[in-house]
């Protein structure tokens, strides 16, 4: 018999217990539980699996659900703080923990997520299938821990993730749950999806390659006065989602001008149209005089970030758009401060979730603060998401940016 005073090894209490008394839960139905000694327990089937701590090594599973106890296997089980082991018996509306973690697993899961293997301890990790786009459905997942007697936790929604990552783990609380539970929490998020004509709780959305076409406004940048410090920070974002830039036009302070660029971008392919400076009050600021002049189908400027409050998102409509001056642009050149790639050097998998094509006006703090708004919204946009005055609005919540000193932006509270 092996001494427990030695064994300096905790174990999960969880599913022991030192009599034999059944247990209950908070709903009060009692599970049919019999306890049997350990050195007794040789040749009987664990009905649980059974947790190993060794403090700053090691937390995981010793002893797996279904394993057969073998003699070698007492001392281990001593060591682990067991001196009786429970024999489970799970009634016909009753599910052990791992089934019921596969089951609320399964409902929970959208399109680009799956399990990470198979349950351990009663809980299962889901995880991206792909890189993408985390979004979770708040509310239903609210509601289904309201439940009680179920939970999910997940990573923030709108966290940008990659392939394999966990970005959720569910379980059942207790070790046997009623299975009209599950059932309940199943049904739930079934009917909910249907009414919102939405994929699970948990999903990860796939971002489209962007074709981005750029147009830097200001008469100071223009005119050579300063250098420009935009091009280089929108080139390395847009380049971070495995995107291209179709062409950069530098333009002064004039909404004609800033109009026949943007289309031009337009007509050389550009998916995603950005504009950068010219959204402040000032006389000179006519950007987004320019970006209404396109016939966009709806703009709104301002935002609830900061920095980014004054930040602009339109949408115009992809086809039937002629620059204006395209027929000429061969006669006399290209415009001045012109950095133009074309078409033919930038063939890239165009996966336009719509007809429209978002355009995006940054305003000046997106050349000095190393994250912005538009840091929060490019990848909804590249996800397929049209972002609005709802959607601007609610990003207040979190939208305050710590400036902190070294930026280790997505691992902060910005944008959650």
């Amino acid at each position: 018999m092996c001494d427990r005073d030695e064994r300096g090894i905790e174990g999960d209490t969880q599913h022991t217990a030192v009599s034999s008394q059944p247990m209950e839960n908070h709903r009060s139905h009692r599970w049919d539980w019999s306890t049997v000694p350990v050195h007794e327990a040789v040749g009987m089937v664990l009905a649980h699996d059974i947790t190993e701590i060794r403090p700053g090594e090691y937390k995981g599973r010793a002893f797996k659900k279904g394993h057969v106890i073998k003699e070698e296997d007492i001392c281990h089980l001593q060591r682990l703080g067991k001196e009786r082991l429970y024999v489970l018996h799970i009634g016909k509306e009753e599910l052990h923990e791992d089934d019921a973690a596969l089951r609320l697993a399964t409902a929970l899961m959208g399109e680009g997520v799956e399990m990470q293997g198979e349950p351990k301890e009663g809980k299962i990790n889901i995880i991206a299938s792909r890189d993408g786009l985390l979004k979770i459905d708040a509310e239903r997942l609210k509601a289904f821990n309201m439940l009680g007697e179920v939970m999910c936790a997940t990573l923030h929604s709108n966290t940008l993730v990659r392939k394999g990552q966990v970005v959720a783990g569910t379980r059942a609380i207790p070790l046997v749950v009623k299975k009209a539970v599950v059932e309940e929490a199943v049904k739930r998020l079934k009917a909910e999806g249907e009414r919102l004509k939405t994929n699970g709780v948990i999903e990860v959305k796939e971002l489209r390659r962007p074709r981005a076409g750029v147009v830097i406004t200001g008469n100071e940048v223009y005119y050579g006065r300063i250098k420009d410090a935009f091009a280089p920070v929108i080139e390395r974002k847009i380049r971070a989602f495995d995107g291209e830039i179709v062409g950069i036009y530098y333009a002064p302070d004039d909404a004609g001008y800033i109009e026949t660029r943007l289309r031009e971008l337009m007509d050389a392919g550009a998916d995603l149209l950005i504009t950068t400076g010219g959204m402040s009050v000032d006389p000179d600021d006519v950007t987004r005089f320019a970006i209404r002049a396109l016939g966009v189908r709806e703009m709104h400027y301002g935002s609830a970030v900061l920095p980014g409050a004054m930040f602009l998102v339109a949408y115009v409509e992809k086809s039937g758009v002629r620059s204006q001056e395209s027929e000429v642009r061969g006669q006399r050149g290209s415009p001045k401060n012109q950095r133009f790639f074309g078409a033919e050097e930038s063939e890239a998998l165009n996966t336009q979730h719509s007809t429209l094509i978002p355009v995006l006006g940054i305003p000046a703090c997106g050349m000095y603060h190393k994250t912005t708004i538009f840091d929060l919204v490019l990848p909804r946009i590249l996800a397929g998401e049209q972002i609005g005055r709802e959607e601007l609005a609610e990003m207040g919540h979190g939208g305050l940016c710590l400036n902190c000193k070294e930026c280790r932006y997505p691992l902060c509270p910005f944008g959650k």
